[in-house]
């Protein structure tokens, strides 16, 4: 009697262990077929160029291809909706960009919770902006410019990609640790938004350092500082804001992300290749025009960034009253 039980037992055990197992080979079997990055704004811009460079990396390693899906529209979350939507076997996947801790607040009703639907995967880099003036404003210091700010009210016009985007909530940080005012004036991407500042239609912007250095470069344009904590190795010789401006810190994130309850196999096997992608030192070089340090870490690492960043903003956005077009 005694060892019917004992078998039973044994059987039963091997049959709750069977699912365990079936999740382990899946991963390690992982990918068997094409896998979709996608990219919830434009081609073009930074989140996309990030976007296919890991997913060459990944396709040379994992042995497939990684194919980049531009899926832009009303400010990243189509996109992000369609990931969330999608089935969680690791084939599709979401390039996590700056809007998606922004649009957590700004939009009063999405169809998902991105904390809540996307399981994180790992961060990618943080680059900081660049607060950058049009060299027809006598400002040559955060210093200077508050000071002119505040003497010109209503005079000085901040560009933007558009309402509710990176720059224009750092701009209203700023904005909200300064008392400065300033004009915000969006457009519809950063395009026009910095033609329109070397033309001196507007006084000042915060602008991605990978669209802004060439103009900073040449003299066309005057970086003021960059909105990390620190000063950027990209940029060494301009301040950090945040010597000015106790407290400021305005940093992109960017990362990669599946939907909720992608099998956690899959998700350790993607987080320790995009560890190893960023350790490479081609990786890191070219990471480097992008002004900001490689990020890397665990899944849960991610996670916890994503949370800060959508807290943060989330005060930023209910302070400056922004809705979104």
């Amino acid at each position: 009697m005694k060892s019917s039980r004992r078998r039973f037992l044994e059987l039963a055990a091997g049959a709750a262990m069977l699912p365990t197992l079936a999740a382990v080979a899946a991963a390690q079997a992982y990918p068997l077929r094409p896998v979709r990055i996608v990219v919830p704004l434009a081609p073009g811009g930074a989140t996309d160029i990030i976007a296919r460079l890991l997913g060459q990396w990944l396709a040379e390693r994992l042995g497939q291809p990684f194919v980049v899906e531009n899926r832009s529209g009303g400010g990243g979350n189509i996109g992000t909706e369609a990931v969330v939507r999608a089935d969680a076997d690791g084939y599709t996947l979401l390039l996590v960009s700056p809007p998606n801790a922004i649009n957590a607040t700004l939009y009063e009703k999405l169809n998902f919770n991105f904390i809540r639907d996307i399981a994180p995967i790992a961060g990618i880099i943080r680059p900081p902006l660049v607060m950058t003036v049009n060299p027809s404003v006598p400002a040559k210091t955060v210093p200077e410019f508050i000071a002119y700010a505040k003497a010109n009210p209503g005079k000085v016009n901040m560009a933007s990609a558009g309402i509710g985007s990176g720059n224009h909530v750092t701009g209203e940080l700023f904005k909200m640790l300064t008392g400065v005012q300033m004009v915000h004036v969006p457009y519809r991407g950063g395009g026009p938004a910095l033609a329109d500042l070397v033309a001196g239609q507007v006084q000042v912007m915060f602008g991605s350092m990978v669209s802004m250095i060439g103009y900073v470069q040449s003299g066309a344009l005057r970086p003021l500082a960059v909105t990390s904590a620190v000063r950027s190795d990209a940029l060494p010789g301009i301040p950090a804001v945040a010597e000015f401006v106790p407290g400021y810190e305005a940093i992109d994130l960017w990362g990669l992300g599946a939907p909720k309850n992608t099998p956690t196999g899959i998700i350790d096997k993607l987080n320790a290749e995009v560890n190893d992608w960023l350790s490479d030192p081609k990786v890191k070089t070219r990471l480097a025009d992008f002004g900001g340090m490689p990020v890397g870490g665990s899944p849960s690492d991610f996670g916890r960034l994503i949370a800060a960043e959508t807290e943060k903003w989330a005060k930023v956005i209910r302070f400056a009253g922004i809705k979104p077009e």
